[in-house]
């Protein structure tokens, strides 16, 4: 800031200086009113009709007897002294003055004013060229790698939840750095590079800081796609510059985030290998085991696509260690819940662990974003504290869309989406693999008009073949619904055809879950040019076993239809009552299903706050459910 402040005055005060430069030099012409020549004003003279007259070497100024101003030059150099004797004789009144030279400063000012620009103007330029300037043209082969020191980083190992296992293996480098002499009285030596690896969200960037934090050692941070330009050279020039600044504070922690933009498998895809990216890759190798050595550096990596990384960049003595930061658990989400949480004030109703049960598959991304949706949710209703309904929303309006209560729809495609829902719940409900449906709503959120939300009970890694075969029942049970008691079909179900289709073809094609062709994978080669191993794409399988796998699928999505149909034929006084409930109430939760599947007559729903409840003469909007939502 100060910087920039002196670099403003200082051109202020040029430009105030070339201004008033200009201004003395042509101040005389312009408070001149008019030029007379010198004929001319010798005549006035002696016809009388000058008043006064004032000699300044070769200028004249005068004044006629009616009291104007002029000008005139005289051809001699201190002044015509016959011109002089013709005004007194004429009875002028005559005075002299000398003339006005400038300062011997604003001489050599003057004279030297545009040689002094054009050096400002090099030298202004050399300096961003070099460097000087954020990005110059000579400071391509620097490193952008900002470093960072203890006051600029408080995140720490206890602002880290859900990844225990994590956090040990990156500890260690911590306590190495703190004291390595436990370790290498062993024979052990600190490992030269550890790469994190997990899904988008889980906190593989916040653990990096963290290990900054704990470490105070110098920490130097980076993108992989700082390293990349369109100069072929540039990029392996600034990991050149950036391990040279490592060395000289090692020991110390480089962190280099989203490294598959630099890091991704030489000769993939089109065109040779001597490109930007496989020149900067190839330097990093280097680097980070070559003839010199880097002591003291450890390189930490982090990525989502370890599947495109070179294979020389993942052996050992390069990335010594591969940090899997996974998906949190049930246990790990309520951990996470509870540190975001520390930043917001609770109502005491809130409990973490409920909130941690309904989010299966969140990051630690997605649960952050679930509680500043709850402190948005309670700033907007003038809370002082942020409670459990708070939260709800949040999570309703994160999984299932925002609600869209301005849309205005027929009343007959409300009556379509109220069965529709109402057929998904309804097969869900008995189907006891399925996982508990959560919540259904007939009100538009997102892209969605109408949603069956179902949640599992517990956190899933893996699915047998009844429970796919069940869930693509539940995924048809919506246009059953409609053709059984509207007798109708709409476009509404496309999304379940697809859901129901995908899994049916993935249980055929990749799980070996059907009897008919056994436990094989019947697919081809659908890697992408650039991010696989080859150029091309191969057919594996023939067209008469094709034909056995589309034969397959259909007998899938056949033999469960006829599944959900039945169930919703032996329950329509169910599913007539559950659309009956949606289209007055709008949404039903697990508990109101519950009694209704029971006979048992359901609980209205809880009040709505007032600044959230629709006109009473606009109708709510839905219309046909997106694919039920599964956990992962």
């Amino acid at each position: 800031m100060l910087n920039n402040l002196v670099k403003n005055v200082a051109i202020w005060l040029v430009i105030a200086l070339v201004l008033m430069t200009v201004f003395n030099q042509f101040s005389s012409h312009q408070a001149a009113q008019s030029v007379i020549p010198y004929s001319q004003f010798m005549d006035e003279v002696k016809a009388g009709h000058v008043k006064s007259a004032s000699v300044e070497g070769r200028t004249v100024r005068w004044q006629s007897n009616e009291g104007r101003k002029f000008v005139t030059y005289s051809p001699g150099t201190l002044g015509d002294l016959w011109m002089v004797s013709d005004l007194l004789k004429a009875g002028v009144k005559v005075d002299a003055k000398p003339e006005e030279e400038p300062s011997f400063l604003m001489n050599i000012f003057i004279s030297w004013f545009p040689m002094l620009l054009l050096i400002g103007v090099w030298f202004f330029f050399m300096r961003q060229m070099q460097g000087g300037g954020r990005g110059g043209a000579f400071s391509f082969g620097k490193s952008r790698a900002r470093m960072m020191d203890d006051s600029n980083n408080n995140v720490t190992f206890a602002d880290v939840a859900g990844c225990e296992e994590a956090k040990e293996e990156v500890g260690e480098l911590v306590e190495f750095l703190r004291d390595p002499a436990k370790f290498q009285k062993l024979g052990g030596r600190i490992p030269r590079g550890v790469l994190m690896v997990g899904n988008p969200g889980t906190g593989k960037t916040l653990l990096a800081r963290a290990i900054a934090g704990e470490a105070k050692v110098p920490f130097f941070s980076i993108s992989g796609s700082d390293f990349v330009e369109m100069f072929v050279g540039v990029g392996a020039a600034r990991v050149r510059d950036m391990f040279e600044q490592a060395k000289k504070h090692a020991p110390c922690i480089v962190f280099i985030d989203e490294i598959d933009a630099v890091g991704r498998q030489r000769g993939a895809g089109l065109g040779g290998g001597n490109d930007e990216r496989e020149q900067t890759l190839n330097q990093l190798l280097v680097e980070m085991d070559g003839f010199e050595g880097t002591a003291g550096v450890i390189v930490i990596a982090a990525t989502n696509r370890p599947d495109v990384l070179d294979p020389a960049l993942m052996r050992p003595g390069r990335f010594d260690r591969q940090v899997v930061v996974p998906l949190p658990d049930i246990r790990g989400r309520e951990q996470i819940l509870l540190v975001h949480m520390r930043k917001v004030p609770v109502a005491p109703d809130v409990k973490a662990d409920i909130l941690a049960r309904g989010t299966p598959g969140s990051s630690g991304a997605d649960l952050a974003n679930l509680v500043n949706e709850a402190a948005l949710f309670a700033a907007r209703r003038n809370k002082r504290l942020v409670d459990m309904d708070d939260f709800e929303q949040a999570k309703d309006k994160i999984y299932m869309g925002a609600e869209r209560r301005s849309m205005v729809m027929p009343e007959d495609e409300r009556i379509t989406t109220a069965y529709h829902e109402a057929g998904h719940a309804v097969v869900a409900y008995q189907l006891p693999k399925a996982d508990p449906v959560h919540k259904v709503t007939i009100i538009p959120r997102g892209r969605a008009l109408g949603v069956t939300w179902m949640l599992p009970e517990e956190d899933r890694y893996g699915k047998d073949r009844e429970r796919l075969f069940q869930d693509i029942s539940v995924s048809l049970g919506g246009r059953i619904a409609e053709e059984v008691f509207l007798g109708q079909m709409t476009t509404g179900a496309s999304s379940d055809f697809q859901n129901a289709t995908t899994l049916a073809r993935r249980m055929v094609t990749e799980w070996g879950m059907s009897d008919a062709l056994g436990p094989m994978v019947y697919g081809e080669n659908e890697g992408e040019v650039f991010l696989g191993r080859s150029v091309t794409t191969h057919k594996n399988v023939s067209e008469a076993t094709m034909q056995k796998v589309d034969a397959e699928i259909r007998r899938i999505i056949d033999q469960q239809y006829a599944v959900a149909r039945k169930l919703i034929e032996d329950s329509r006084a169910k599913v007539e009552r559950i659309s009956k409930a949606l289209l007055e109430w709008e949404t039903l939760d697990a508990e109101q299903l519950r009694d209704i599947m029971e006979d048992r007559e359901p609980r209205p729903p809880k009040p709505v706050a007032a600044k959230n409840v629709p006109p009473k003469d606009l109708p709510p909007s839905a219309t046909i459910t997106a694919a039920p939502a599964q956990g992962t």
